[in-house]
Formats: C-alpha cells, structure tokens, sequence
C-alpha cells in the first residue's frame, strides 16, 4: 500500500481498521484528499499548457466579432476557448488527425493555422442553425448553372436564395468575417450528417467570394472530403482549376 501497489479501496480501509484499530472512515479520508490533490495538480498543468496554447489563438479578435466573451484573465480566456472548441482541454486541438479540413487559403503559418481552426469551429457552430436535408452532391452538381447566374447579383440579393439552394444538398453554408492573418478565404468539412462551407466576407469583393465559394464546391463535388487524410496540394490546385472553368469556360 505504501508503495503505491495497492490501491486504498473501501475494502482495504476495512482490513487497516482490523489492523490497527483505526476506524476505515479515516482511511477512505486520506485517500479521498489524496486523490483530490492528484486531480488539482494535473488540473494545473493541463491550465499552464493550455496559457502556452492560448498565446497562439486570435482570442481579441475572436472576442470582437462575439465569438468569445471578452475577458483580460488569462484563465477565464483558457476556458472560454474549451467551451468554443468543446473540449475539455486545448491541447486536444494540436491532434491533426482528429480535424480534416478542406481550404482556401493564400499562406500557411502557425498563425494562420490557429485562425482556420477558429473560423472552422465557428462555421460549424452557426451550421447547426441550419437545417439541412441528405447529403445529395448529384443535385448540387444541376443546381451549379442556377448558382452560377447569381453571381451577377448582390450578395444581399441571393444570400438567402443561395443557402437554401445549398441546404438540399445537404450542405450548410455559412458566410463569416475574415480575421486578419488568416490568409483564408473558404473551409469545408463533414459535421456530422450535413457538409459544412464556411465561405468570408474577405474584402467584400464579388470574384474572390464565388472562386473560393467554387473552390470549395470541388472539394465536394472531386470528393476530397471522402478520404481520410489531410488535401494535398495537388487536390487544392484541382479545386482551383475546377472552379476557374466553371465560372468561366477555359476556351474564353
């Protein structure tokens, strides 16, 4: 027992009080404040990783759009960021294997890394508001010419239109500012029994918004959210190439 083999069971507690006389509610005592302490100190370790972590996240910016509350104590930040995430600590985040993301995006650094996965996290937020039927990506590729003709519009004007269209195919699309550094104009990904495009407002110009949004509609429709592993270069260069002759035919 002291060598820490044996563990101070309920059943352990009653052996010692025949022992020794000492009555087993002592016993179940220590080990319970034993075991407390064993918690708090693992609980302080995982919050002193998690502030490392935390100089990493966009936390002011993510704050100012109302993603998070706003807050200068570090450890209100650390959990604010666990319950956005929904994990129970940040650490979790670091496992690649755990998100698949497709993207557009101009440049990749370990800033920009942080606030995909913070645009991401918010996208797939705002997609359970919408509602959605079966993933059909036959019928997103007939409605691709009905989705092309709105592109002479206002965003203002289809907006609306455009998230319905999408909402039968069994995809949520979610339109979000941009933050600063993210170099990213559009994300994809599985959530569940819906397909989530989280497309921004970058800049606020029509070209930029329908090339990322096609972008991403060949991420869907090449079915690189199929596999397992991470868009490889060559996938996003197809997608790239997949939208500029739907939007405009190679031979113009």
């Amino acid at each position: 027992l002291i060598n820490g083999k044996v563990e101070l069971t309920p059943e352990v507690a009653n052996h010692l009080e025949m022992v020794f006389g000492i009555p087993a509610s002592f016993w179940n005592s220590l080990e319970a404040n034993y075991r407390d302490k064993i918690i708090k100190v693992n609980e302080e370790n995982t919050m002193e990783a998690d502030k490392n972590i935390l100089k990493h996240m966009p936390y002011q910016q993510m704050a100012e759009l109302g993603w998070v509350s706003k807050t200068q104590v570090l450890v209100e930040k650390v959990f604010n960021l666990r319950k956005f995430y929904e994990v129970s600590e940040l650490s979790i985040l670091e496992n690649s294997d755990l998100i698949h993301l497709a993207c557009r995006r101009l440049k990749i650094t370990d800033k920009s890394d942080a606030e995909l996965l913070a645009f991401a996290q918010e996208a797939k937020i705002k997609a359970r508001e919408i509602k959605t039927s079966k993933i059909n990506i036959e019928r997103l590729k007939r409605l691709i010419p009905e989705i092309k003709e709105m592109t002479q519009k206002d965003l203002s004007e289809f907006s609306s239109d455009l998230i319905d269209l999408l909402a039968g195919c069994g995809i949520a699309l979610v339109i979000l500012p941009s933050l600063k550094g993210s170099y990213l104009h559009g994300v994809t990904f599985k959530d569940g029994k819906k397909i989530v495009i989280g497309i921004t407002n970058r800049g606020k110009y029509a070209d930029r918004f329908w090339f990322s949004l096609f972008h991403e509609f060949a991420h869907v429709i090449l079915g690189h959210l199929d596999k397992t592993e991470d868009i490889t270069e060559q996938e996003e260069a197809d997608a790239d190439e997949w939208a500029a002759n739907m939007l405009i035919d190679k031979h113009e």
